[in-house]
Parts: C-alpha cells; sequence; structure tokens
C-alpha cells in the first residue's frame, strides 16, 4: 500500500488542522492505520491509531482530547484532527499503515510538516 499525507501548514496556538493520509489499492481496510510524529531532533513518537474496522482509536497522552483520528474505508483515508494546538505540536507529522498489529508498521507516507506558531 502506498500512503500519501497531506494538510500540513502554519497555524497559530490554538488553531486546528486536518491532516489527511490517502492510501492506495483496495485493501484499506485491512490496515490498522496511525499517525506519528518527529519534531526537529527528536525521535519519532506515536501519535495515534485506529483499529480496521474505526471501531477503536487509542493516543498518546500528550494529544489525548485535543486530537481525533478517524477513517472513511470507501476513501482509502485515514484522518487526524487537532485542535488547541501548541507550539510543542510543532513537527512533520506521518501516517503509516499495519497489517499485523501491534507496534509495527510496514508502511509509511511521506510526512506532511506541521508548524505551530506561539
Amino acid at each position: 500500500v502506498q500512503l500519501q499525507a497531506s494538510g500540513g501548514g502554519l497555524v497559530q496556538a490554538g488553531g486546528s488542522l486536518r491532516l489527511s493520509c490517502a492510501a492506495s489499492g483496495r485493501t484499506f481496510s485491512s490496515y490498522e492505520m496511525g499517525w506519528f510524529r518527529q519534531a526537529p531532533g527528536k525521535e519519532r513518537e506515536f501519535v495515534a491509531f485506529i483499529l480496521r474496522s474505526g471501531g477503536s482509536t487509542f493516543y498518546a497522552d500528550s494529544v489525548k482530547g485535543r486530537f481525533t483520528i478517524s477513517r472513511d474505508n470507501a476513501k482509502n483515508t485515514v484522518y487526524l484532527q487537532m485542535n488547541s494546538l501548541k507550539p510543542e505540536d510543532t513537527a512533520v507529522y506521518y501516517c503509516a499503515a499495519s497489517s499485523v498489529g501491534g507496534t509495527k508498521y510496514e508502511y509509511w507516507g511521506q510526512g506532511t510538516l506541521v508548524t505551530v506558531s506561539s
């Protein structure tokens, strides 16, 4: 599966952005989908994931209550709605797909930059 992330940009603190990740192929619904991010000078970190059916989601503590992951299997797309953005949310955001679940993600998108100004 190939992943294409989009929707990043520059936003003021307290603002919102919605990231999208479009997947190729006809088996999108068979993948668990995740969002990760990497800030300058830091390691990549987990942000959120959503199960195949979209029935269950999980978030990093740092974004819980502010970010929402969702998916539309008919459109082969996963979203990350980001509200109440903080400068520390500034990072390149990556979407990823897992066919086996757990923490193993085999496929990664190219990343989209989110910059939050104070």
